[in-house]
């Protein structure tokens, strides 16, 4: 093999150093993609302040008031809050004027004062509107309302994550078919006072003067409690609540007017009665305990009228268990113990077996006979 000449050695680099650099314009080439941009005007690619935000902040610009509120929403539309709001006497906060408005407070604060009036943190104030949303914030101590969408009866709104707490009169008051969720209501005259065919969930009120949450007709409740108030919850004809509790009310803990449902609720410590009921009510599978005192004779369950039906209900340490003052009722299936008197039911009335439960030996194992003292299926114990 022979040794190549000084000649050729520099040709050969040559050759390679042209190869390199036309390897290198040729990945140049590949990875630089098109020359030639394509047609038609170079636009932004960011968003608009209006698309980063397309919601209307609520000003004296954009939501001037009028002579008797502080703001006023006249379009359809979202609205929210830059700060917070300080009440001043004769005008309400912010006065809607519009269907289809959604107002989010923010996390921000309302604050009116006792003696400004007769106005409200948040009002329709026009009737017949529809599709309100109010959300998301605090509204305390107004004239009137915290929020009044019940007396100008505006239907089919939502309110959603409102604290209320020290107006005068109500602190959350809707008409028909609203949907009121996760609100806390404090003092006033009333906590939520909710008209026809309303559906209020995740609720609390206390310190009301006269009722914590009030629902008229055809109204569905759950998962709410009412503590030191008159009376915890007032239902009115065809309601239903289910799994709400009354705590420690300064009169009755559940009113069920007529052709009511309440179904495991908890009604403790009210001076009162823990259940009142009308007529053709249902009251099933509750927990009744410490309502009454030496005072008021109050019942866990107290049946004023007829056509109820009282089942599977347990009432303990109260004056009276269970007292059905009114003929033309059932009454199966409940327990009670350790009230005064256990049992208060007048002639008239229609009832399983009272059997006070005879104490069983202990039971370690797999089976035990019944220490009941009564195979009847729809038989009361006395425990």
């Amino acid at each position: 093999m022979f040794a190549p000449s000084d000649s050729r050695k520099h040709t050969l680099a040559r050759l390679a150093l042209t190869l390199l650099a036309a390897g290198g314009v040729i990945s140049t080439l590949v990875w630089a993609g098109p020359l030639n941009p394509p047609g038609g005007a170079v636009s932004s690619t960011y968003k608009t302040l209006t698309e980063v935000e397309p919601r209307i902040a609520i000003n004296s610009t954009n939501t001037p008031g009028d002579a008797d509120s502080l703001f006023k929403i006249t379009q359809p539309g979202s609205y929210y809050l830059t700060g917070n709001i300080a009440g001043v006497a004769a005008k309400h906060g912010i006065e809607i004027a519009a269907s289809g408005v959604t107002l989010d407070l923010n996390g921000f604060d309302l604050v009116g004062f006792p003696s400004m009036g007769s106005y409200d943190g948040v009002t329709d104030y026009v009737g017949g509107l529809t599709n309100l949303t109010v959300m998301n914030g605090s509204i305390r101590n107004w004239g009137r309302d915290g929020i009044n969408f019940g007396t100008a009866a505006a239907n089919s709104c939502r309110i959603e994550g409102i604290i209320a707490s020290g107006n005068t009169r109500i602190g959350i008051y809707v008409s028909e078919k609203t949907a009121v969720s996760r609100c806390v209501t404090n003092g006033g005259s009333w906590g939520i006072y909710a008209n026809g065919s309303s559906i209020v969930r995740d609720c609390s009120a206390s310190n009301s003067t006269n009722t914590g949450i009030y629902l008229y007709s055809g109204c569905n409740i759950s998962n709410c409690s009412a503590t030191n108030n008159t009376d915890g919850f007032s239902l009115g004809y065809g309601a239903v609540a289910s799994n709400c509790a009354a705590y420690s009310n300064n009169s009755d803990g559940f009113i069920a007017v007529s052709g009511c449902t309440i179904l495991n609720c908890t009604a403790r410590y009210n001076v009162a009665h823990g259940f009142s009921c009308g007529n053709a009510c249902m009251i099933v599978g509750n927990t009744c305990t410490n309502n009454g005192n030496a005072t008021t004779d109050g019942a866990g369950i107290y049946v004023s009228s007829y056509d109820n039906r009282i089942e599977g209900n347990n009432c303990s340490f109260a004056d009276y268990g269970i007292r059905v003052a009114s003929a033309g009722n059932i009454i199966i299936k409940n327990t009670c113990s350790t009230n005064t008197i256990n049992w208060d039911i007048i002639a008239g009335n229609a009832y399983g077996p009272i059997v006070v439960t005879p104490y069983g030996a202990a039971v370690s194992g797999s089976a035990a006979a019944s220490a009941l003292g009564s195979t009847d299926p729809n038989a009361n114990f006395t425990y």
